[in-house]
């Protein structure tokens, strides 16, 4: 089932074209990567996709309902986590839910459910200063997904990590997806990040998405995908079709 689509998404600054006759969709707990260059388009997509940015012409549809230009739809993950210092972590992760009216009681008791699941019990009464780089993503992720209602956008989420913990959050992430069936559409410059984590890989370049790969390997993958020939064949695919 289609639970998100851009539809003919068009968006110009000026005289510069960003997006032309953009089209994407993601399918109930699918990930979609949009890979490309940097100054392609991606952000400007997703603030379109997240109702932030108006586009020229096109819509945007959460599950069959018409949300163009109209924000707090879809969660929102940006490169930096964000995260409240002053506020405990079990705070900024129900920060959502309290902002969506819940009482801080219950909204404390909701995200509580999902600590375990997100490999942060013990963190609860910390503050953000305490946590390490991977942690505070984790606690921002887990805000992300109380406030999603299922479906995120993650604006390169794991960038600013270090490369080794940058891999351990992809392996982590590939594995709570299937736990928890959460659907993400994904921006990414990085091709080995895009295949390993993606259902399909979208190529945005000029402004068009003109190729896709799917990418068939089981989840979750791991470093011993990485180093295999399938994977290479993938990257080699997807390289050929960056322009």
């Amino acid at each position: 089932m289609t639970v998100l689509s851009a539809e003919k998404i068009n968006k110009s600054f000026g005289p510069k074209k960003v997006l032309e006759d953009v089209s994407v969709r993601l399918e109930e707990g699918e990930f979609v990567s949009l890979l490309g260059v940097s100054g392609g388009g991606k952000t400007t997509l997703f603030n379109i996709i997240a109702g932030i940015m108006p586009p020229d012409s096109g819509k945007v549809t959460l599950r069959g309902e018409d949300i163009t230009g109209s924000p707090g739809h879809i969660s929102y993950m940006l490169q930096k986590d964000l995260l409240l210092p002053y506020k405990k972590v079990i705070d900024n992760a129900s920060l959502g839910l309290v902002i969506k009216g819940m009482n801080k009681k219950e909204a404390r008791a909701e995200a509580e459910k999902y600590f375990g699941i997100f490999g942060l019990d013990g963190t609860q009464s910390l503050y953000p200063y305490a946590l390490s780089g991977g942690m505070r993503q984790r606690a921002a992720l887990l805000r992300t997904y109380l406030a999603s209602d299922g479906v995120v956008l993650l604006d390169e989420p794991f960038s600013a990590l270090d490369a080794i913990t940058r891999t351990k959050m992809q392996e982590w992430y590939t594995g709570i997806m299937e736990e928890i069936r959460l659907s993400t559409l994904f921006i990414t410059h990085d091709i080995d990040e895009a295949i390993l984590l993606s259902d399909r890989v979208c190529i945005l370049s000029g402004g068009r998405i003109e190729n896709e790969v799917r990418i068939d390997a089981p989840g979750p993958r791991g470093e011993d995908f990485t180093l295999s020939e399938e994977f290479l064949e993938y990257k080699r695919k997807v390289k050929s079709l960056i322009k």
